[in-house]
């Protein structure tokens, strides 16, 4: 085949049905040197992954994330079953990594670097916009560590596969509504009975 065919045609016609451009493995290794690129110490970080499930990486130039409490996923997601929300992320998110820490009940939804410096954070208390000067404990990419601390909701599959910051400021924005509404509904409930 000329070079210039070659050029021209998309990844879907170069694939062979049933088979990736890439393995799982390659992916892997792209998507976690991807990652350790945002740590001061990429060698400490891969230490941290293997001996803690957890590295410190520093948010702002390779990536950024949304903050979102975990009682705010709930109610967007409208279930308090964690393996629910995960399903309710990776279709809503469609397929954007997020993950979770546990033991502060956060969700990090990972976007662009840039979507700190556009980010209104009196237009969503509660939820914040991590760039420059911040630093993240990112779970390791290995799906079996999904029982400590933090764990992949939905997993990074690319470095060039991060979440539309629009689609997850709609998931807030769905929480804030159900909220609204459940508290009018109560508030309405309060007044018929006096």
């Amino acid at each position: 085949m000329p070079a210039d065919t070659a050029s021209t045609l998309t990844d879907k016609q170069l694939a062979v049905q049933g088979v990736d451009l890439a393995t799982r493995r390659e992916r892997g290794l792209a998507v976690s040197r991807w990652l350790l690129s945002a740590a001061e110490d990429p060698v400490q970080a891969c230490t941290d992954w293997r001996e803690h499930g957890v590295a410190l990486l520093a948010a702002g130039e390779t990536f950024g994330a949304v903050r979102i409490p975990g009682e705010l996923m709930r109610v967007a997601a409208k279930t308090g079953d964690d393996e629910d929300v995960d399903e309710f992320l990776l279709r809503v998110l469609r397929g954007g990594p997020v993950f979770r820490d546990r033991i502060s009940d956060a969700y990090y939804a990972l976007v662009s670097e840039s979507t700190a410096r556009r980010w209104n954070p009196q237009a969503w208390p509660g939820v914040a916009c991590l760039g420059r000067d911040c630093y993240l404990g990112v779970p390791a990419l290995d799906p079996g560590l999904w029982q400590g601390r933090s764990y992949w909701c939905v997993a990074l599959n690319s470095p060039t596969k991060l979440c539309d910051p629009r689609l997850v400021w709609a998931v807030v924005q769905r929480a804030r509504d159900y909220r609204r509404a459940t508290d009018s509904d109560a508030d309405a409930g309060r007044s018929c009975a006096t």
